[in-house]
């Protein structure tokens, strides 16, 4: 398209550029968010309570047994985690992306289920499913093997159930992987060995799984990542058997008496690890050992499994039991219950559970209101700064530009339990700085730097739920914008607008449905984070994830399971329309916690 130049309107030829002052903006808002935080991180990891420097607080960590078995568990959780869904997830993954086996999109919105359950929740559905004593399932066992009342056939108060419910929800993440890089495998490259000679079992052997390979392996890193920074399972299942993981460690540095030198301490190991880790995905998920010449590559070669295909979809269906239909098989049960441990019949079905936390639990308004406001607000300003930042970083606007998307994705390397350290480390000593700073110069800024204390206000979740969203949020968009080509925006800026002007009126009304698709899934992240929240709440900003958090611990199980069920009710929700809304930019990976 050719645009012929003509007069600019009087108006727009004179007007300010406001596109760096944006980028500054922008970048500072970055750096309070990231950097400040990361920065006392360091600071509080290499000074003693005095404030002297000093390695003491990592001699300690080393030496101190109960300081380093948390990190030899959590190391030996999450390989196993990274191997058990490698194990599970890829078999599924070829089954559904490259066989005739049937429902094959059922199993696929099933994963989607799992995939959006908070392991948290995960956690405590499968206490109410085997507890030693009151667990459905080693009832059951008891009733029917008729052995004694101790008896137990799983305790999920150990080791190996802390392994198995953080697999459960952590093996989408390699399916996704998986069953997206076999999708995209070429057809023609089966049909060449097909040619020569090779059977079905021999070119997935020597073509299907090499070519699937990468997207295995950098779906063992995630899931690696994602055992090893999960707060919330291990929290509900690790503490009551009476061992920690590291997430669990740091998170009870801060109970009394607080020990704030060694969390930081023990949590600069766990930002390192993750960062590696990020990295190696990154490079692995990068790599393109083939190419295909030509035009449009043909659809992957579904292979028939005769008998088998009910086989294999009685394996799909039995992995997820675990994750979906036992555990809200489970909530279901203690909702409608009068005891959330006994199975509800005719005889103890009850609504009043209900009642109860919407009418009676005080608590519950507050956390609703707290959660609903911060996941809008979140949700909004979130996607405002992921479409500018997107918009400076696709289009190259200014110089800068990748030190703004570098900032944009570093989040993505800082578990929730991290930053949470980072952000109440901040905000309780930078007031306490500022004053400092000012009394040395001679000025009186007393009032100023009491406007920095944000603990105790809704303010300083807002600060951690933003940076946990931005990358998703960034990245979604930046997709969202390489998929329109800029050349309207360029006939905009030859009439006369600033690249501000063009995005506002050209760009963001043909990104609308890639808006409200990443302001959905920022929503969801944020209703139901956890792990930072758990860090730096006070009895006014409570929100769902924590009071649910709160209520296992006084055993309310019932009230538990209605407010799980409303979370998971809210989020399925608003992950089907972000999904049937989103345009371009691949699946958005939400947090664990």
């Amino acid at each position: 398209m050719t645009v012929a130049a003509t007069e600019m309107p009087a108006g727009v030829r004179h007007g300010f550029d406001y596109t760096k002052l944006v980028l500054y903006t922008f970048a500072a808002v970055l750096v309070m968010l990231i950097v400040l935080p990361m920065s006392w991180l360091v600071y509080y990891s290499l000074v003693t309570k005095d404030g002297a420097f000093t390695l003491g607080n990592f001699a300690t960590l080393i030496n101190d047994p109960t300081l380093l078995d948390p990190l030899i568990t959590t190391f030996t959780l999450a390989t196993s985690v990274s191997l058990i869904c490698c194990a599970v997830a890829a078999p599924m993954g070829w089954l559904v992306a490259r066989t005739d086996m049937p429902f094959r999109r059922t199993v696929r919105l099933l994963v989607t289920a799992s995939f959006v359950t908070p392991p948290f929740l995960g956690a405590i559905a499968w206490e109410l499913l085997a507890a030693p004593n009151s667990g459905l399932i080693n009832k059951v066992f008891r009733v029917v093997t008729g052995a004694e009342s101790d008896a137990v056939l799983f305790n999920i108060y150990s080791f190996p159930g802390l392994i198995f419910v953080v697999s459960c929800y952590t093996f989408p993440y390699v399916f996704v992987l998986v069953a997206n890089a076999l999708d995209r495998t070429p057809g023609e490259l089966e049909d060449a060995s097909s040619v020569l000679g090779g059977g079905t079992w021999v070119t997935a052997r020597r073509i299907t799984v090499p070519l699937a390979l990468p997207a295995l392996l950098a779906g063992a890193l995630v899931a690696f990542l994602q055992a090893m920074t999960l707060f919330g399972s291990p929290a509900i299942l690790a503490l009551p058997a009476g061992f920690h993981t590291m997430t669990t460690k740091i998170w009870s540095l801060f109970q009394y008496p607080p020990k704030p030198e060694l969390a930081a301490a023990a949590s600069l190991p766990l930002l390192i690890i993750t960062v590696m880790l990020l990295r190696a995905e990154h490079m692995i998920l990068g790599r393109r050992s083939y190419a295909v010449l030509g035009g449009k590559n043909s659809a992957p070669r579904i292979i028939p499994l005769g008998k088998l295909k009910w086989m294999a979809l009685a394996f799909c269906f039995i992995v997820l039991l675990n994750p979906v239909f036992l555990p809200y098989g489970a909530l279901l049960n203690a909702t409608f219950s009068k005891v959330a441990s006994q199975f509800v019949t005719f005889t103890n079905f009850t609504t009043h559970n209900i009642h109860f936390v919407f009418f009676e639990l005080s608590a519950t308004k507050l956390a609703l209101y707290n959660t609903f406001v911060l996941g809008i607000a979140t949700a909004t300003i979130g996607t405002v700064l992921a479409v500018v930042i997107a918009y400076l970083t696709s289009r190259e606007a200014v110089t800068g530009h990748k030190a703004l998307g570098f900032l944009a994705t570093a989040p993505v390397a800082i578990p929730g339990i991290v930053l949470g350290v980072g952000l109440f480390l901040s905000y309780t000593s930078l007031p306490g700085a500022i004053s400092f700073i000012c009394g040395k110069a001679g000025w009186s800024c007393d009032g100023f730097a009491s406007k920095f204390q944000l603990y105790g206000t809704l303010w300083i979740l807002l600060f951690a739920f933003l940076t946990l969203a931005m990358p998703a949020a960034y990245q979604q968009m930046q997709s969202a914008f390489k998929a329109i080509h800029p050349e309207l925006e360029d006939a905009s800026r030859i009439l006369g607008a600033t690249r501000l002007t063009a995005l506002r009126q050209i760009t963001a009304p043909l990104l609308r449905t890639s808006v409200i698709a990443t302001w959905c899934f920022v929503f969801v992240g944020t209703i139901r984070e956890l792990s930072a929240a758990v860090m730096l709440f006070t009895s006014d900003t409570k929100v769902l994830s924590v009071l649910i958090f709160d209520l296992n611990e006084s055993g309310d199980l019932a009230a538990i399971s209605v407010l799980g069920l409303t979370l998971l009710v809210i989020t399925s929700a608003i992950v089907t329309l972000a999904n049937r809304l989103r345009i371009g930019g691949g699946n958005v990976r939400l947090r664990d916690n």
